[in-house]
């Protein structure tokens, strides 16, 4: 059975009372379903430590920030949203995204050209590959987990597509194509509000 994320990006704003008080309080900004609606084990477990053990996760087991939003609150308690987390836009642009595993990944990792004349472009990585099966020759668990069968490094070439056993990188782990809408909204409003004050609440099921 898989796992699912649900979550919001939060923005903290300051606010004016009566008689000049002032304060500052998080407030949802977006849903993240409108940008994220993709179900990756290695994605949420490289984030927040669900789903998959290939990194030391970056913000696992935090639970909900004491001071979250109201709506927020509401849902995970509504939803029953387990091991909730959460992560802040200055945190993400520490993240050293090329930062390799510690082990060898034990699916195989396939790349691709742009162009024919082109370098290599990592594509994708994990469960069965028909065309890798034909390429390498292997079968059943060493076709499923050549990783675990092969050292690193090794290589298999045809035409257009190259498959290697390695390691993941963090940026593998947690594809730009799916991410770069979150990462985009966060960063838009970090830059008017600041990086500490744009954070992505997550909880899964």
């Amino acid at each position: 059975m898989g796992t699912d994320i649900s979550g919001y990006i939060e923005c903290e704003r300051d606010y004016r009372v009566d008689f000049g008080a002032t304060g500052s309080f998080w407030h949802p900004a977006m849903d993240l379903d409108h940008l994220y609606d993709t179900r990756d084990h290695r994605a949420f477990g490289c984030l927040f430590g669900v789903g998959d053990a290939s990194f030391e996760p970056l913000a696992s087991e935090r639970g909900l920030p004491p001071d979250v939003s109201q709506r927020v609150a509401w849902l995970v308690e509504e939803l029953g949203g387990r091991s909730p987390s959460w992560i802040s836009w200055a945190e993400v642009e520490r993240v050293g995204w090329d930062e390799t595993a510690p082990a060898v990944d034990p699916h195989i990792h396939e790349y691709r050209r742009r162009t024919p004349e082109g370098d290599w472009c990592f594509h994708a990585s994990g469960g069965y590959d028909s065309r890798f099966e034909q390429v390498s020759g292997l079968t059943g668990h060493e076709a499923l987990y050549p990783g675990n069968h092969w050292p690193e490094g090794t290589e298999w070439a045809d035409e257009d597509r190259l498959f290697r056993v390695e390691r993941l990188t963090r940026r593998q782990a947690v594809p730009e194509a799916q991410w770069s809408p979150v990462w985009t909204v966060m960063r838009t409003l970090a830059a008017r509000h600041g990086a500490e004050h744009v954070r992505l609440v997550v909880w899964f099921s």
